[in-house]
Protein backbone atom coordinates (compact mmCIF):
# COMPACT_ATOMS: atom_id res chain seq x y z
CA UNK A 1 0.00 0.00 0.00
CA UNK A 2 1.53 3.54 -1.27
CA UNK A 3 1.44 6.64 0.95
CA UNK A 4 -0.99 9.19 0.08
CA UNK A 5 0.34 12.57 -0.21
CA UNK A 6 -0.73 14.50 3.21
CA UNK A 7 -0.41 11.12 5.43
CA UNK A 8 3.18 11.84 6.94
CA UNK A 9 1.44 15.33 7.40
CA UNK A 10 -1.82 13.69 9.49
CA UNK A 11 0.37 11.49 11.46
CA UNK A 12 2.51 14.74 12.40
CA UNK A 13 -0.98 16.64 13.38
CA UNK A 14 -2.23 13.71 15.76
CA UNK A 15 1.14 13.65 17.56
CA UNK A 16 0.69 17.57 18.25
CA UNK A 17 -2.59 16.60 19.12
CA UNK A 18 -1.84 14.14 21.74
CA UNK A 19 0.05 16.73 23.23
CA UNK A 20 3.18 14.58 23.78
CA UNK A 21 5.43 15.31 26.50
CA UNK A 22 8.51 16.74 23.80
CA UNK A 23 5.90 18.47 21.68
CA UNK A 24 5.09 20.90 24.78
CA UNK A 25 9.02 21.42 25.56
CA UNK A 26 8.99 22.79 22.38
CA UNK A 27 6.34 24.76 23.08
CA UNK A 28 7.34 26.44 26.07
CA UNK A 29 11.30 26.15 25.64
CA UNK A 30 13.13 29.16 23.18
CA UNK A 31 16.09 26.63 22.62
CA UNK A 32 18.19 29.97 21.01
CA UNK A 33 18.67 30.64 24.43
CA UNK A 34 21.65 27.74 24.37
CA UNK A 35 22.77 29.31 20.70
CA UNK A 36 25.41 32.01 22.22
CA UNK A 37 26.94 29.30 24.96
CA UNK A 38 27.24 26.81 22.62
CA UNK A 39 28.82 28.67 19.85
CA UNK A 40 31.88 29.09 21.92
CA UNK A 41 32.59 25.57 21.07
CA UNK A 42 33.64 26.72 17.50
CA UNK A 43 35.60 30.18 18.00
CA UNK A 44 38.40 27.89 17.66
CA UNK A 45 39.67 28.93 14.34
CA UNK A 46 39.33 26.75 11.21
CA UNK A 47 42.15 25.12 9.74
CA UNK A 48 40.58 25.31 6.43
CA UNK A 49 37.52 26.91 4.86
CA UNK A 50 36.69 23.33 2.80
CA UNK A 51 34.63 20.44 4.18
CA UNK A 52 31.56 20.65 5.93
CA UNK A 53 30.63 23.42 8.79
CA UNK A 54 28.70 20.92 11.11
CA UNK A 55 25.82 20.53 11.89
CA UNK A 56 23.27 23.01 13.84
CA UNK A 57 24.68 22.98 17.74
CA UNK A 58 21.03 23.53 18.81
CA UNK A 59 20.12 19.96 17.07
CA UNK A 60 23.35 18.41 18.50
CA UNK A 61 22.39 19.52 22.17
CA UNK A 62 18.51 18.49 21.66
CA UNK A 63 19.90 15.29 20.40
CA UNK A 64 21.72 15.04 24.12
CA UNK A 65 18.29 16.06 25.92
CA UNK A 66 16.79 13.05 24.47
CA UNK A 67 19.20 10.70 25.34
CA UNK A 68 19.27 11.91 28.88
CA UNK A 69 15.47 11.81 28.60
CA UNK A 70 15.64 8.30 27.73
CA UNK A 71 18.85 7.03 28.62
CA UNK A 72 19.75 5.61 25.49
CA UNK A 73 23.36 5.20 24.21
CA UNK A 74 24.59 7.25 21.11
CA UNK A 75 24.15 5.02 18.97
CA UNK A 76 20.71 4.30 20.50
CA UNK A 77 19.42 8.00 19.70
CA UNK A 78 20.59 8.12 16.49
CA UNK A 79 18.34 5.17 15.68
CA UNK A 80 15.23 6.21 17.68
CA UNK A 81 15.70 9.85 15.92
CA UNK A 82 15.44 7.77 11.90
CA UNK A 83 12.86 6.17 13.29
CA UNK A 84 10.45 8.10 15.79
CA UNK A 85 8.17 10.93 14.13
CA UNK A 86 7.63 12.23 17.73
CA UNK A 87 11.95 12.53 18.23
CA UNK A 88 11.77 13.93 14.38
CA UNK A 89 9.40 16.91 15.02
CA UNK A 90 10.37 17.56 18.46
CA UNK A 91 14.16 18.31 16.42
CA UNK A 92 12.70 19.99 13.53
CA UNK A 93 14.21 17.35 10.97
CA UNK A 94 12.26 16.76 8.23
CA UNK A 95 11.72 13.15 6.78
CA UNK A 96 14.59 13.65 4.36
CA UNK A 97 16.76 15.24 7.06
CA UNK A 98 20.26 14.54 7.79
CA UNK A 99 20.48 13.24 11.10
CA UNK A 100 23.69 13.54 13.10
CA UNK A 101 25.58 10.00 14.12
CA UNK A 102 26.72 8.24 17.17
CA UNK A 103 30.32 9.14 16.96
CA UNK A 104 29.08 12.84 16.10
CA UNK A 105 27.10 13.19 19.07
CA UNK A 106 29.65 11.37 21.21
CA UNK A 107 32.16 14.36 20.12
CA UNK A 108 30.30 16.97 21.13
CA UNK A 109 28.97 15.84 24.43
CA UNK A 110 32.97 15.39 24.92
CA UNK A 111 32.97 19.31 24.00
CA UNK A 112 30.70 19.88 26.58
CA UNK A 113 32.72 17.44 29.31
CA UNK A 114 36.28 19.51 28.80
CA UNK A 115 34.78 22.93 28.45
CA UNK A 116 32.60 22.68 31.45
CA UNK A 117 29.68 24.53 29.22
CA UNK A 118 27.04 21.60 30.71
CA UNK A 119 27.29 23.97 33.89
CA UNK A 120 26.90 26.91 32.14
CA UNK A 121 23.86 25.83 29.83
CA UNK A 122 21.99 24.74 33.38
CA UNK A 123 22.93 28.26 34.23
CA UNK A 124 21.29 29.70 31.65
CA UNK A 125 18.13 27.87 31.89
CA UNK A 126 17.97 28.84 35.72
CA UNK A 127 17.84 32.65 34.56
CA UNK A 128 15.22 31.85 32.08
CA UNK A 129 13.04 30.49 35.06
CA UNK A 130 14.11 33.43 37.33
CA UNK A 131 12.91 35.62 34.11
CA UNK A 132 9.81 33.62 33.83
CA UNK A 133 8.78 33.99 37.30
CA UNK A 134 9.97 31.33 38.67
CA UNK A 135 12.37 32.14 41.58
CA UNK A 136 13.65 30.66 44.08
CA UNK A 137 11.02 31.09 47.00
CA UNK A 138 9.91 29.15 50.11
CA UNK A 139 12.95 27.95 51.80
CA UNK A 140 15.75 25.15 50.28
CA UNK A 141 16.00 21.49 50.36
CA UNK A 142 19.56 19.79 50.49
CA UNK A 143 19.39 16.14 49.55
CA UNK A 144 21.62 13.57 47.67
CA UNK A 145 20.96 10.46 45.28
CA UNK A 146 23.36 7.31 44.86
CA UNK A 147 23.64 7.59 40.93
CA UNK A 148 24.85 4.11 39.93
CA UNK A 149 27.54 3.12 37.14
CA UNK A 150 28.56 -0.29 35.82
CA UNK A 151 30.37 -2.79 38.74
CA UNK A 152 34.28 -3.12 38.36
CA UNK A 153 35.53 -5.98 39.70
CA UNK A 154 39.43 -5.13 40.23
CA UNK A 155 40.10 -7.35 43.13
CA UNK A 156 40.52 -6.42 46.69
CA UNK A 157 44.22 -4.89 46.20
CA UNK A 158 43.76 -3.08 43.32
CA UNK A 159 40.86 -1.34 45.06
CA UNK A 160 42.83 -0.61 47.63
CA UNK A 161 44.97 1.05 45.14
CA UNK A 162 42.24 2.74 43.91
CA UNK A 163 40.70 4.33 47.11
CA UNK A 164 44.21 5.47 48.11
CA UNK A 165 44.63 7.12 44.51
CA UNK A 166 47.57 5.30 43.47
CA UNK A 167 48.06 3.82 40.29
CA UNK A 168 47.54 -0.07 39.54
CA UNK A 169 50.76 -1.89 38.30
CA UNK A 170 50.10 -4.92 35.32
CA UNK A 171 47.18 -2.70 33.61
CA UNK A 172 47.46 -2.05 29.76
CA UNK A 173 46.47 1.56 28.74
CA UNK A 174 43.70 -0.36 27.08
CA UNK A 175 42.88 -1.74 30.10
CA UNK A 176 42.86 1.22 32.38
CA UNK A 177 41.20 3.79 29.88
CA UNK A 178 38.10 1.25 30.79
CA UNK A 179 38.56 1.14 34.34
CA UNK A 180 36.92 3.61 36.59
CA UNK A 181 39.14 5.20 39.15
CA UNK A 182 36.50 7.65 40.07
CA UNK A 183 33.45 6.14 41.17
CA UNK A 184 33.21 5.08 44.84
CA UNK A 185 31.81 1.93 46.63
CA UNK A 186 29.01 2.92 49.72
CA UNK A 187 26.84 1.36 51.77
CA UNK A 188 22.67 2.38 52.25
CA UNK A 189 20.36 0.45 54.86
CA UNK A 190 22.59 -2.15 54.08
CA UNK A 191 23.10 -2.43 50.59
CA UNK A 192 26.32 -2.24 48.32
CA UNK A 193 25.51 0.50 45.59
CA UNK A 194 29.29 1.62 43.25
CA UNK A 195 28.89 5.00 41.36
CA UNK A 196 28.77 8.62 42.51
CA UNK A 197 26.69 11.00 44.25
CA UNK A 198 23.98 13.85 42.63
CA UNK A 199 24.20 16.58 45.59
CA UNK A 200 21.67 18.84 44.83
CA UNK A 201 19.67 22.03 46.00
CA UNK A 202 15.93 22.62 44.86
CA UNK A 203 13.76 25.16 45.97
CA UNK A 204 10.45 24.88 48.31
CA UNK A 205 7.75 26.32 46.21
CA UNK A 206 8.49 25.11 42.44
CA UNK A 207 10.77 22.31 43.08
CA UNK A 208 13.40 23.50 40.72
CA UNK A 209 16.85 22.31 40.62
CA UNK A 210 18.87 25.24 42.19
CA UNK A 211 22.40 23.76 42.53
CA UNK A 212 24.14 20.82 42.59
CA UNK A 213 27.35 19.05 43.04
CA UNK A 214 28.87 15.54 41.67
CA UNK A 215 31.09 13.43 43.94
CA UNK A 216 32.14 9.68 44.56
CA UNK A 217 29.27 7.80 45.85
CA UNK A 218 31.55 7.58 49.44
CA UNK A 219 31.72 11.44 50.48
CA UNK A 220 29.08 11.59 52.94
CA UNK A 221 26.08 14.24 52.05
CA UNK A 222 26.87 16.84 55.05
CA UNK A 223 30.28 17.58 53.51
CA UNK A 224 28.63 19.23 50.48
CA UNK A 225 25.57 21.10 52.48
CA UNK A 226 27.24 24.41 52.99
CA UNK A 227 28.29 24.63 48.49
CA UNK A 228 24.93 24.32 47.85
CA UNK A 229 22.86 26.84 49.89
CA UNK A 230 20.85 29.53 48.06
CA UNK A 231 21.62 32.85 49.16
CA UNK A 232 19.26 34.30 46.53
CA UNK A 233 16.08 32.01 47.99
CA UNK A 234 13.49 34.40 49.54
CA UNK A 235 12.72 32.71 52.38
CA UNK A 236 15.75 31.46 54.90
CA UNK A 237 14.69 27.73 55.77
CA UNK A 238 16.94 24.70 54.96
CA UNK A 239 15.20 21.78 54.55
CA UNK A 240 17.56 18.24 55.13
CA UNK A 241 17.39 14.62 56.52
CA UNK A 242 19.43 14.18 59.95
CA UNK A 243 22.39 12.95 57.67
CA UNK A 244 22.80 16.70 57.69
CA UNK A 245 22.11 17.19 61.17
CA UNK A 246 25.43 17.98 63.49
CA UNK A 247 26.33 21.03 65.98
CA UNK A 248 28.84 21.57 63.84
CA UNK A 249 26.29 22.64 60.45
CA UNK A 250 23.81 23.86 62.45
CA UNK A 251 26.16 26.54 64.13
CA UNK A 252 27.15 27.32 60.36
CA UNK A 253 24.07 27.66 59.49
CA UNK A 254 22.83 30.38 61.78
CA UNK A 255 26.29 32.04 61.39
CA UNK A 256 25.29 32.11 57.69
CA UNK A 257 21.72 33.54 58.38
CA UNK A 258 19.79 30.24 57.87
CA UNK A 259 16.65 28.87 59.40
CA UNK A 260 17.65 25.03 60.09
CA UNK A 261 14.60 22.75 59.81
CA UNK A 262 16.92 19.48 59.18
CA UNK A 263 15.59 16.23 60.49
CA UNK A 264 16.44 14.88 63.81
CA UNK A 265 17.95 11.27 65.01
CA UNK A 266 17.99 9.57 67.69
CA UNK A 267 20.88 7.64 69.48
CA UNK A 268 21.44 4.59 71.61
CA UNK A 269 20.58 5.66 74.92
CA UNK A 270 18.98 8.90 73.85
CA UNK A 271 15.85 8.54 71.84
CA UNK A 272 14.05 11.34 70.63
CA UNK A 273 11.79 13.62 73.02
CA UNK A 274 7.87 14.01 71.50
CA UNK A 275 8.86 17.60 70.77
CA UNK A 276 11.36 16.38 68.57
CA UNK A 277 9.88 13.48 66.97
CA UNK A 278 6.42 16.09 65.77
CA UNK A 279 8.90 18.82 64.43
CA UNK A 280 10.22 16.00 62.11
CA UNK A 281 6.71 15.14 60.97
CA UNK A 282 6.54 18.73 60.31
CA UNK A 283 9.45 19.32 58.41
CA UNK A 284 9.34 15.20 56.79
CA UNK A 285 5.95 17.12 54.61
CA UNK A 286 8.22 19.47 52.77
CA UNK A 287 11.46 17.99 53.09
CA UNK A 288 10.07 14.82 50.91
CA UNK A 289 9.33 17.30 48.13
CA UNK A 290 13.37 16.63 47.38
CA UNK A 291 11.94 12.59 46.85
CA UNK A 292 9.83 13.72 43.07
CA UNK A 293 13.09 15.81 41.83
CA UNK A 294 14.90 12.19 42.22
CA UNK A 295 12.15 9.69 41.04
CA UNK A 296 12.18 11.49 37.86
CA UNK A 297 14.76 9.89 35.48
CA UNK A 298 13.85 6.64 36.69
CA UNK A 299 10.08 7.58 35.82
CA UNK A 300 11.59 8.44 31.93
CA UNK A 301 14.08 5.80 31.79
CA UNK A 302 13.25 3.06 33.91
CA UNK A 303 16.80 2.34 34.82
CA UNK A 304 18.73 5.24 36.46
CA UNK A 305 21.55 3.31 35.72
CA UNK A 306 24.57 6.13 34.02
CA UNK A 307 27.19 3.76 31.47
CA UNK A 308 30.06 6.16 31.83
CA UNK A 309 33.88 5.93 33.16
CA UNK A 310 35.63 8.85 35.38
CA UNK A 311 34.20 12.01 37.78
CA UNK A 312 34.87 14.39 34.24
CA UNK A 313 32.05 12.53 32.55
CA UNK A 314 29.28 11.69 35.45
CA UNK A 315 29.58 15.06 36.53
CA UNK A 316 28.62 15.93 32.50
CA UNK A 317 25.72 13.18 32.00
CA UNK A 318 24.12 13.95 35.97
CA UNK A 319 24.34 18.17 35.20
CA UNK A 320 22.47 17.49 32.23
CA UNK A 321 19.92 14.98 34.04
CA UNK A 322 19.45 18.29 36.47
CA UNK A 323 18.71 20.36 33.14
CA UNK A 324 16.61 18.47 31.60
CA UNK A 325 14.53 17.27 34.92
CA UNK A 326 14.37 21.63 35.36
CA UNK A 327 13.39 21.67 31.83
CA UNK A 328 10.72 18.63 32.41
CA UNK A 329 9.57 20.60 35.56
CA UNK A 330 9.43 24.09 33.56
CA UNK A 331 6.78 21.97 30.81
CA UNK A 332 4.31 20.74 33.41
CA UNK A 333 4.58 24.36 35.78
CA UNK A 334 3.81 26.03 32.65
CA UNK A 335 0.92 24.02 31.97
CA UNK A 336 -0.79 24.25 35.43
CA UNK A 337 -0.13 27.95 34.91
CA UNK A 338 -2.21 28.40 31.61
CA UNK A 339 -5.09 25.94 33.10
CA UNK A 340 -5.52 28.45 36.23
Amino acid sequence: MTDGLFDVHLRLEKIQEKKHALMMLNQVIDWEMFRKPLETLRDKPRKSPAGAKGYDLVLLFKMLVLKTMYNLSYEEIECQVLDRLSFMRFLDLSMGGKVPDGTTLWYFHEELKETGLDRKLFEAFDDFLRGHGFEARKGQIVDAAIVEVPRQHNGKEADEKIKRGEPVEGWSDARRSQKDVDARWTRKRGVLYYGYKNHVEADVEHKLIRDYAVTGASVHDGQMLEGLLDKSNRDREVYADSAYHSAERLARLEELGFQERLQEQGRRNRPLSEEAKVRNAIRARIRCRIEHVFAAPTCWTRDALIRVIGLARARCTIGLRNLVYNMDRFRILSTVTQRT
